[in-house]
């Protein structure tokens, strides 16, 4: 009789590890995912912002360079259909990812080319409202890059996470998947040439 409440002891507090231990890992996942989510949330919300100044940019430039029509007329569709791209960090991909960062990637080369015009445009760059919008605008980009690089490193930390022995095992149970990283844009591995 007492081999066997050995036995069944034992048995028991093995049970009670391996659910311990199942809880734990299954918490560690959830937290990792969390932070991905809460991380593309602020890649996001620095995409907005510089969304939000576009308007403000195309009309200070528009006072001053009306014959640039079809410059913003681009920068203004890019950003329209950008806004219209939307990625619910839950079904974040590497194919609705790379739309959303294709979409982003023209209104940045549609900012590039107002920005490109407004050098032929002396009044124009004089004009403190052009000056601040310039530097909150360059202040965004900033804020953009340094919140897709944190993006990829929780990402990243959530793929290991998801991947490693034995959390994989609960990972494979309960559905968690691989997030997506931000790439760099196609050509920036090959340096521009500069000719005199």
């Amino acid at each position: 009789m007492e081999k066997k409440s050995i036995i069944l002891i034992s048995i028991a507090a093995v049970i009670v590890l391996l659910f311990s231990w199942g809880i734990s890992g299954y918490n560690s996942l959830v937290t990792s995912r969390e932070d991905v989510n809460s991380q593309w949330g602020n890649v996001q919300s620095k995409y907005q912002r510089r969304s939000d100044l576009i308007p403000n940019l195309v009309a200070t430039v528009k006072g001053y360079a009306t014959h640039e029509s079809s410059t913003l007329e681009g920068v203004v569709a890019a950003r329209a259909k950008a806004t219209q791209i939307t990625v619910d960090p839950k079904n974040l991909t590497p194919e609705k990812l790379q739309e959303y960062q294709a979409a982003q990637g023209q209104v940045s080369s549609a900012l590039g080319k107002l920005l490109m015009i407004t050098e032929n445009y002396p009044d124009l760059k004089a004009n403190q409202n052009f000056l601040d919008l310039q530097t909150q605008l360059e202040s965004t980009e900033n804020r953009i890059s340094v919140e897709r690089d944190r993006f990829n490193d929780v990402a990243k930390e959530y793929d290991i996470l998801i991947k490693r022995f034995p959390k994989s095992i609960i990972a494979s149970i309960f559905g968690f998947t691989e997030k997506p990283y931000f790439e760099s844009e196609k050509g920036a591995e090959k340096a521009p040439s500069v000719k005199f």
